[in-house]
Parts: structure tokens; sequence; C-alpha cells
């Protein structure tokens, strides 16, 4: 029988990421890729409300608010977000559930998902760096420094928790290989 999950702390961060990322992902994130006669009306309004308040690059350009030209050169991001909602959501639901009750057979997927996931928020990390920065935006799509930071500070997580749980769960397939190869070399010799 696998420990309680509180008595696994990075199991406990892994567990609280994956619940906070899923209303992030389908109220936010996801918007761009459904068609908006099915989003609620109330709902409809985060991605406007949060891109007015951070000025997100990213997703204000997905959103198409930042005209067509923006919207056709974030066709990667757009692509990252696909991969969000066929992959990385039904992992946050299966990583939640085999996080909970302990179970080792999650810890591939979850390897899978986290090398996946820190590689493609790097390169949102590196938009929101080259992103200029003006106190008070004019013409070009600009930021304020408040805004570097709030940007920052929404997506700096979701690359490191994934960094750390890529090395981690490496670490933990890796242990549970060397374990296996153990055990058939036992039987082998006898």
């Amino acid at each position: 029988m696998a420990a309680p999950l509180t008595s696994r702390p990075l199991d406990v961060v892994y567990f609280a990421f994956f619940l906070i990322h899923i209303p992030a992902t389908i109220m936010i994130d996801l918007q761009a890729l459904y068609p908006t006669t099915v989003i609620p009306s109330v709902i409809r309004g985060l991605p406007k409300l949060y891109s007015d308040m951070s000025s997100d690059p990213l997703i204000s350009g997905v959103m198409g608010y930042l005209g067509e030209e923006a919207l056709s050169r974030l066709v990667w991001f757009k692509t990252f977000l696909a991969v969000e909602a066929v992959f990385q959501l039904p992992v946050f639901v299966l990583g939640l559930r085999g996080l909970w009750t302990g179970s080792r057979s999650i810890y591939v997927l979850l390897l899978i998902y986290a090398a996946s996931t820190a590689t493609t928020t790097l390169p949102c990390l590196s938009v929101l760096l080259t992103t200029p920065v003006s106190s008070s935006p004019i013409g070009v799509h600009s930021i304020t420094p408040f805004q570097r930071l709030l940007l920052l500070s929404s997506y700096v997580p979701f690359f490191l928790i994934p960094l750390v749980m890529t090395v981690d769960m490496a670490f933990r397939v890796l242990g549970l290989v060397k374990a296996g190869e153990k055990i058939a070399k036992e039987r082998k010799s006898h």
C-alpha cells in the first residue's frame, strides 16, 4: 500500500499543480480553440479580463485581440494549446488519480507530460522576455514592468514545476528499472 499523499511532499506539489491547472486550462487557455457559441458568457470574458490586466502577448494574440497578423504569427502557440487540450488535460486528471492513490504506474506518463510541458513553455517564456517593456505602451505592443512581473509569475511556475517533475520522474522510473533488473538477475541466478 502506498504512503498517503500528504507524506509525499513533491507529489502534493504536483497534485496541487494539476488541480489548479485544470480550471485555468478550461476557462482561459483553451478558449482560443472552442467555438464561441459553446462558451458560457460568464467564462467568455475571462481571457479578455486577463489580457487587459496583463497584456499577455500570447493569449491576447491567439484570442485575436491583437489583430489577424498576430493571430497568424501564433500558429505555433495555438498548436501548443491543442496539445494542452488533447494530451495535457487528460494527464491532469490521470495524474491527480495516480498521485492520490500513490500508483507508480503513473510515473512514465508524468515524465512524458513534464518533459513536453517544460519544452513547450520555454518558447512562451522567451516571447515574454523579449516583449518590449515600456512605462506607457504606445504603438508597438509592449508591456509595463509590472505586467512583465505578473506574466513571469504566471508562466515561470508552469515551466519550473514540470522541469522539476521531469527530473524527479526520470529518477523514479530509473529506480523502477533498476529494481526490475535486480529481480530479473536474481531469478536468472536461481
